[in-house]
């Protein structure tokens, strides 16, 4: 942390130079990376200084024997090591889209009913996670089940390396279950994939060309009044050549939802050009580790017994109701250990 606290007070320096504007695309560089560092060593300093503060009065309080300030002491403490924890695993995140923002679906898989309803509660645990992150919740697109649940949601959320916190997630999630929906209360087994794609911003050129789109568009779903009932406002578009298919229904225009889907395909081809890149990386390496996105990485079970396990890193929880309620940050610490 020191030397990026030096290259902090460098670039300072650089900037305060006369002739710092004469090229701005330099200039743009600098701020970049002092941005960038400015990221780590800002809170790194809090951190620090908010612990010096509690060394210095912690034994005063033990020696006076003052039971509420020794408690507040240590609630500051365990705060603390939380926030420093989360700022190691910051360091994990440093490959080129974790900073970005991202689209998060959800789809229901085989199972009608059963299945429609466990991507529901799993639209529900991400939402109070992002909620818990402190991170702006949007639903981009959804469509409801035929008689409980959803069959598909997609959120965005937007928030400090909200792609490379969510992207742990990608994969089929199982669950195990008494089903309210069975009178014989029978246990079932339903599957829901979730997939996470970065959000690209202006400054990265994705060409999609007009004849490799088909667009449709559709009457939106759910509540929404007179608009929702009588225009066809939502829009679906479907990349002919890699066979993604993006849709919005968010925005109350046709005009916004073709620009959202716009945005969520170009997202998706982008990823698939890192992704490749990676992977030529890891080969040119030798490296191996690498997790097959498709296959089922997490299990739910409610009965017979209580347990989340995480089928890649083997972290598992006994406490499905936290899980459930979006307490799911040491999952994703626990793969980003392995894997980031």
């Amino acid at each position: 942390m020191a030397s990026k606290e030096a290259r902090v007070k460098e670039l300072d320096v650089l900037m305060g130079t006369p002739d710092f504007w004469l090229d701005n695309d330099q200039a743009q560089t600098v701020i970049a990376e002092r941005s960038k560092l400015r990221a780590w060593t800002v809170p790194y300093q809090s951190l620090k200084g908010r612990f010096e503060d509690v060394a210095a009065l912690l034994p005063e309080a033990i020696d006076t024997q003052d039971e509420s300030l020794v408690k507040e002491l240590l609630t500051e403490l365990t705060a603390i090591e939380r926030e420093l924890s989360d700022l190691e695993v910051r360091r994990m995140l440093s490959g080129e889209l974790d900073v970005k923002n991202c689209y998060v679906s959800i789809n229901a898989g085989a199972g009608g009913t059963e299945s429609c309803d466990w991507a529901q509660m799993l639209s529900r645990m991400y939402q109070r996670w992002a909620a818990r992150r402190n991170w702006q919740v949007e639903v981009v697109d959804f469509l409801d089940g035929d008689v409980a649940g959803i069959k598909n949601i997609t959120l965005k959320f937007t928030g400090d390396f909200a792609y490379g916190y969510a992207k742990a997630e990608k994969g089929v999630h199982r669950l195990v279950r008494i089903s309210p929906f069975d009178s014989n209360a029978k246990r079932h087994t339903s599957f829901a994939s979730v997939e996470v794609t970065p959000e690209i911003t202006d400054d990265i050129e994705i060409d999609v060309r007009p004849e490799d789109v088909r667009i449709d568009t559709y009457r939106a779903s759910g509540a929404g009044g007179q608009h929702v009932n009588k225009t066809d406002s939502a829009v679906r578009i479907t990349h002919l050549p890699s066979g993604i298919v993006v849709s919005s229904q968010s925005q109350r225009s046709q005009i916004q939802n073709r620009e959202t889907c716009f945005k969520m395909l170009r997202s998706k081809l982008y990823e698939q050009q890192v992704a490749e890149r990676e992977q030529a990386l890891r080969a040119l390496s030798g490296e191996k580790k690498e997790i097959a996105w498709g296959s089922q990485i997490r299990n739910y079970v409610f009965q017979p017994y209580t347990l989340v396990k995480d089928t890649r890193t083997k972290f598992e929880s006994g406490n499905v109701q936290a899980v459930m309620d979006g307490d799911i940050d040491e999952f994703i610490i626990a793969f980003l250990k392995e894997f980031g």
